[in-house]
Order: structure tokens, then sequence, then C-alpha cells
């Protein structure tokens, strides 16, 4: 007599922690479905999955001199957990490793609203309530696609595209996490919005999705900063962020990265300027190997932007960033001012475009990249690309590679500084035209950060004695209070 045995059959969806490594149509339907999202968003998952298929690995920049194996990365890690309503629901353990990422007390009570991101999930969320009386949402944008679709499904991909490249593609197919906000007409956001991103899993990915709206007349002030734990393989980082800022609005994106060195980070950000809109980037790399260019289309006429960057890179680090700027509407007009530091062997590298469209009659634009190398071994590069299709408009670009000044330096020794004391103050005087535009608590944190990237990559020595002489202060400095994320300098 024969037996009947049953085969278990294969579940239709992964587990929240139990996610292969590798890309799969099942992967992304198991993000959805986890996810309890509406079927368009499934569907946008699945055709950016199809693109992601169909797109070549890119061969700009420094991609070429990794070998990357896409395969081989883990794309969703769920955090394993519900999502926490205030601090004091937190589990310790990620308090704790929130407090190294450099939110001090005070502003984990008192910011208007705050995203905190560990590898793929937000793990809190808070609202104040002066916020949403003001008709702003903010909010993670996974919350925000079940809870406003109408707004999401219209904006989503609508400055980012799929179509871009592979590494679009692959956002769109598996992104978990990262901001959302919408200010309405004629609303100012009332004090800076922030979110804070960490990656505690190797050979993991994480694609956060950050979709910023402001409507006519309103204003956006938002930062953020990232960093990852120590881990002996690589993890990936692919973000999408999109912003638009609507006739009159303005945007101020501030990002603070320091990765570890064994992070990739290939970020896509870009940002559509309407009608005498501006929009500011601000960004600071410190971590990972990264090619990142944050870009601006200014669409409307008399629209303006500004795009402030500092990149340091250190021993094995590559640090290929630049801007993407494309003027189409008349009288547009923007700014470039590009900083890349370099010590103990890593390479800066400026990789610019500013494109003037034929119709942007009366363009205006200026680029300044400036490098600076610590020592013989190190290197800086520029590449620009300036693009202007018979418009009457103004271009005009500088650039500058030095190294340390020996009669400077020799000049502020004889003033009674130390050699490294002269050393951080020309460095701290090179960096001063991006930090300076950093919100309050981030441009103060900075001189201590560019001493640790100092230290780590031997230009000066490890002494805390440096900082209490700019300070006046002759005890160490307090670390627990920092506002910049943690994480070696380089």
């Amino acid at each position: 007599m024969s037996t009947l045995t049953s085969t278990p059959t294969e579940p239709t969806y992964y587990a929240p922690d139990g996610f292969p490594a590798g890309l799969t149509r099942k992967v992304i339907e198991s993000i959805s479905h986890i996810k309890n999202e509406p079927g368009w968003a499934t569907e946008f998952r699945l055709k950016a999955f199809e693109i992601y298929e169909s797109k070549p690995m890119p061969q700009w920049g420094f991609i070429p001199h990794f070998e990357i194996d896409l395969d081989s990365y883990v794309h969703y890690i769920g955090a394993g957990h519900k999502k926490k309503k205030s601090w004091e629901d937190v589990d310790p353990e990620v308090l704790a490793s929130f407090e190294k990422l450099g939110i001090p007390e005070h502003e984990r009570r008192h910011l208007a609203g705050l995203e905190a991101m560990n590898d793929s999930e937000t793990v809190y969320s808070g609202i104040k309530k002066e916020l949403s009386d003001l008709g702003i949402l903010f909010c993670d944008i996974d919350t925000a696609i079940r809870e406003y679709p109408e707004i999401v499904q219209k904006y989503l991909g609508s400055v980012v595209s799929a179509n871009d490249n592979k590494f679009a593609a692959l956002n769109s197919a598996v992104f978990s996490g990262g901001s959302f906000a919408y200010c309405p007409k004629g609303v100012k956001t009332p004090m800076p919005l922030q979110a804070y991103f960490k990656v505690t899993q190797e050979s993991s990915g994480q694609y956060e999705r950050t979709l910023l709206i402001a409507d006519e007349g309103a204003e956006i002030i938002y930062s953020e900063g990232c960093t990852s734990v120590k881990a002996s393989s690589t993890n990936f980082h692919t973000a999408i962020v999109e912003l638009v800022a609507k006739k009159d609005g303005r945007i101020h994106y501030t990002t603070i990265q320091n990765w570890k060195k064994n992070m990739y980070n290939w970020t896509i950000k870009r940002a559509i300027a309407e009608e005498r809109a501006h929009i500011t980037w601000n960004d600071v790399n410190v971590g990972a190997q990264t090619i990142k260019y944050p870009g601006i289309i200014l669409k409307g006429d008399d629209a303006t932007g500004d795009i402030l960057s500092l990149a340091f890179a250190c021993g094995d680090q590559i640090q290929d960033t630049g801007t993407r700027i494309v003027h189409v509407g008349k009288r547009t007009r923007s700014n470039v001012l590009a900083k890349g530091i370099s010590l103990d062997g890593g390479i800066n590298s400026y990789r610019g475009l500013v494109k003037f469209a034929s119709k942007a009659e009366g363009a205006y634009s200026h680029i300044q990249c400036d490098g600076l190398m610590l020592d013989d071994r190190s290197q800086s590069h520029a590449y620009p690309y300036n693009d202007v299709a018979g418009s009457a408009g103004k271009l005009n670009y500088e650039a500058t590679v030095s190294k340390l000044d020996d009669d400077m330096l020799f000049y502020l020794q004889t003033r009674g500084l130390s050699e490294d004391e002269a050393k951080l103050l020309i460095v701290n005087g090179f960096c001063e035209g991006v930090v300076r535009d950093l919100d309050v608590e981030y441009s103060v944190e900075m001189g201590r950060l560019i001493r640790m990237i100092l230290e780590d990559g031997r230009a000066i020595g490890n002494s805390a004695a440096i900082e209490a002489a700019q300070t006046g202060n002759t005890m160490a400095p307090d670390k627990t209070t920092s506002s910049l994320p943690a994480g070696p300098a380089c």
C-alpha cells in the first residue's frame, strides 16, 4: 500500500528577517507585502526591477575601479520590532547607537520632527503638534505611501526616474525607509527637520528614499546624518533624494555622512526648482567610498540654486563627488563651491556638469572647485563639464589645487602656534566657505570632526590640547553631545 507524503511548499513571501542575498521578483513582492503597500507602489517597484535587469553597470566615475557584485548583498533587512512612539520606548541598545550618531538629549525631546532609520527600517518616528497644526506632513516614506498616496504617487520618480541608470532602478525596486515631507503653500518649517541613518549588518544594502515637496511660497529646512558600524565585509548604500520646490518655494538640504570606509556610497540626489524657487544642497562627505553628484534642474524662470560640498579622502578612500546643474528657465542663477581635502594617500575628485539649455537666456553660473593635498601621496582631480547651448548666458569656472604652504606654516608658528595648530588653522580656513552655511550645531562641531580626520590621517598629532587652545577650554571635549554622525573620521 503506497503512502502519500506532502512536500512543504515554498512560502509566497520572505519573512522580514529571512531575505536571501540577491534580487528577484519574489524579493520585490515580499518587501511590498511587508510594508502593506497599495497596488500602484508594488507595480512601481516591479517596473523598476525590470529596468534594473536590463541596465548594464554604469562605467562613469570610479565605478569600474570597484568590483561590485550586487547579487552578494542582502537588499532588505527588517527592523524586527514595531515602530516606537517616543524615545522612552526605544530599546536601550538602539538608543545608545543613536547617541553615538550625535543626537543630544535636549534635541531628542525638542526637535520638531525626527526620522531615525536603522538598516532598512525606521525605528523611531515623532511628529510634534506644531508641525501638524501648520499642515506640514513629515514621516517616513513607507507611511507616506499608505497615508498620503495622492501626493507620493504624483511626485515619486518625477525627479529621479528608474530609467536613469542601474542604481536608480535598484533603489526604485527595493527602497525602504527614508523621509517624506510636504510643506503647504506659504508655510515654513519652524525648525529643521532631521533624519539619522545607520547600517549595522554586514554584506547588506541600504536604500532609503527621501521625497520633499515645498509648495508655492513654502520653505523646508532638512538635515540628515549617516553612519555605519565597522564590519569585515563591505556594505552598499544607494539612496535617492528627490526635491520639488514649486513657485517661490525654497528647500535647504544638508547631509553629513560618516560611513565606514568599507561602505560603497553611491547616492543620487536631484532637485527641480520652478519659477523663482531656490534649492540649496549642503553636502559633507567624510567616510565611505563615495560617488555622489547632487543636482538641480532650474526649470522655472528666475529659479536659483546653490551647491556647497566638502569631501575628505583619507588613506585608501576615493571620494568622487561633484554637481549636476541644468539651466532651463530664463535668468536662472547657480553657484557651486566644491572643496576637497586629500591626505594619507586618499584620492579626491570633483566631477561636475553645468548645462545651459538653448532657451536659458540670461542664465548665470559660477563654479569654484578647490583641492588641498596634505602629503605627497594623495591625489586631487577636477573634471568639469560645461555645456552652453547657444543661450545668452554667462558661466564662470575656476579651480585650484594646492598643498600646505610651508611659508604660511612658518609664519603661523612664528606667531606662537605649534605646527599641528597651524595645520589645523589652515585646513579650517580652507573649509570655511562650506562650513559657515551649515546649521549652527553642525558648524560648531565641524572643527572637532576636522581635527579627528587630520589625526586619523596622521596629518597632525593626536592632541586634545589643540581644541583646548582653540576654544579656551582646558578640559577634554565632551563627545557625548556631538551633533555629527559617529564613526571613524576616515
